[in-house]
């Protein structure tokens, strides 16, 4: 059956709120926060330790600092901030304001971001001072003026040297005026724009309103994680990416826990970290997942976990289970984009997780399985079917900016299309195929790589793996890997590509397998197999078994 439903992809651009019309501000959750839980910290990086109160008055100054910088209602403020305190600072007094947040990627380069300047119309752009080398250059090119904020405490990793500083936020704050509250919006104003990343052409800026996220926090902690005043998270998810920013930073805050902010991940330091703090809920990507568990070789300190949750992309079972073993704790992993704010599904806490899927759609969206040769309309396939996951629901955003072709394609019917192949079974959860742009034709033979790498993540040298697909004159495509070892292991790819040709049929195995260092990694720690074809793609095939 073909649903009707339709959502708004025009986000709402007055200026003001008439009165008698309902409002609401992401900015709500840092301010009811500070009035609920002033005294409890709010913040730990390093050895600094910020309150509700303090992080809620310095937001307020800041956003004071940036209303004598002419930032007003619907202006778009980007920012280049790592994991600090400051994200939190300059994301909710943007807010406060009634202004936009257009966070940036903190590794992008000058004129990747004069892109995202230029394409999301930000009118000031405020840089930490250890990015302001390629952030102050972006936005000369853009035109854009720059304020910057301190550096990240003295136990993060050396700093670069820097240009001339432009102001100070802290400065500017001192001597304006702060505000003494947060300027209510309407709750389908936009509130955040949000850059893909760009798997085909240009990064689309990704437009969540106020209500879209106001909804995705509090569903996260009605129904689907189990979070509490007083938990202790790590916050080592980049915050300008909206599993960060969503799952821990506005989450974590709304629930009055504290968060334990890393301005770079690493494995060590991040489970000293969580044992030093005594970290309940850890959330992480598989990559991370994969580095503690690494970590863990090296000490045997364990932090007082509850809980886990995993995404972003696929947990490999065999990681799922070892870190379960390792720390003794249940891991759930869920589903989402950037598009649905992020989170469609879940392996709600409260039931027993079923390892290898995403679980079961959250409150008030749903989630199903389409045809995906069907372009023009959504027609739903039965349970156990494999098509295109879509979703719909008060997670979604409200369009692509400028863009009202791309967001007509991505979203039809009132369902988003995700680009993900995946099943629904007869009890609601969820599982993932691969990326539909990801499935690689071998001989006419679909083959999902995911299906591969988790044979690969097996094997106990391999510690990360990743499955593509590159051209071949004969078969269309031929089936490649590339894998990370364990420090000190010697097993040969020829190796490699046996243990998996005998765990899969022979038109699924890898004919080469590559030993790499890193894989390439997107900015939510996703795999960019784009890379890996580009680099491995013109190679001709070092193993090829019969």
């Amino acid at each position: 059956m073909t649903s009707k439903t339709t959502v708004t992809n025009e986000p709402a651009t007055s200026p003001s709120t008439p009165t008698g019309h309902a409002t609401a501000s992401v900015a709500a959750i840092l301010s009811e926060a500070a009035a609920r839980y002033p005294d409890d910290v709010a913040v730990v990086v390093g050895p600094q330790r910020t309150t509700y109160r303090e992080l809620w008055q310095q937001s307020l100054a800041y956003a004071g600092a940036l209303r004598a910088r002419g930032v007003g209602e619907g202006d778009r403020v980007a920012m280049l901030v790592p994991n600090v305190a400051d994200f939190a600072r300059v994301y909710y007094a943007t807010l406060a304001l009634g202004a936009v947040v257009v966070p940036v990627h903190a590794l992008l380069k000058r004129h990747e971001i004069e892109y995202v300047l230029g394409d999301s119309g930000s009118s000031l752009l405020v840089c930490a001072a250890p990015l302001l080398v390629e952030g102050a250059a972006g936005a000369q090119l853009a035109g854009v003026d720059v304020v910057t904020v301190l550096a990240p405490p003295a136990t993060d990793a050396g700093t670069a040297v820097v240009p001339p500083a432009p102001d100070r936020l802290e400065s500017l704050a001192a001597e304006a005026e702060p505000l003494t509250t947060y300027v209510p919006r309407q709750p389908f104003d936009t509130a955040t724009i949000l850059y893909t990343s760009g798997t085909t052409g240009q990064p689309k800026g990704a437009e969540g309103s106020h209500f879209a996220l106001l909804q995705q926090v509090d569903t996260n902690l009605m129904s689907t994680f189990d979070m509490r005043r007083g938990d202790v998270l790590l916050g080592a998810l980049p915050l300008f990416h909206t599993f960060g920013q969503t799952c821990t930073m506005n989450t974590g805050f709304r629930a009055g826990a504290t968060i334990v902010m890393l301005p770079k991940f690493d494995g060590d330091a991040a489970l000293a970290a969580m044992v030093e703090h005594g970290c309940e809920v850890f959330m992480g990507v598989p990559t991370m997942y994969m580095a503690l568990l690494d970590a863990a070789t090296r000490s045997e300190a364990r932090p007082p976990f509850r809980y886990a949750i995993s995404g972003g992309a696929s947990l490999p079972l065999a990681v799922l289970a070892k870190f379960e073993q390792v720390f003794g704790a249940p891991v759930h992993e869920g589903y989402g984009l950037t598009e649905t704010s992020p989170v469609a599904t879940f392996n709600h806490v409260g039931r027993p997780p079923r390892p290898g899927t995403i679980g079961t759609p959250i409150w008030g969206v749903d989630v199903e399985v389409a045809d995906s040769s069907v372009e023009d309309r959504i027609v739903l396939l039965p349970h156990g079917e494999i098509g295109e996951i879509v979703v719909r629901g008060h997670n979604l955003m409200n369009g692509y900016l400028d863009r009202p072709e791309d967001t007509a394609k991505a979203i039809v019917d009132g369902w988003f299309r995700t680009g993900d192949l995946g099943t629904k079974d007869d009890d609601d959860y969820l599982t993932v195929v691969d990326r539909t742009k990801d499935m690689i034709i071998r001989n006419g033979y679909n083959v999902y790589p995911r299906q591969v790498e988790e044979v690969l993540a097996q094997h106990p040298d391999v510690t990360m793996a990743a499955v593509f697909g590159v051209p071949h004159e004969t078969h269309g495509q031929e089936i490649e890997a590339a894998v990370v070892l364990r420090a000190g292991a010697t097993v040969a790819p020829e190796e490699l590509v046996a243990f998996v040709s005998d765990e899969i049929a022979a038109y699924k195995f890898p004919r080469v397998v590559h030993v790499v260092d890193a894989l390439p990694l997107g900015p939510s720690g996703k795999v960019l197999k784009r890379d890996l074809v580009a680099r491995f793609g013109a190679q001709e095939a070092a193993v090829t078994p019969s």
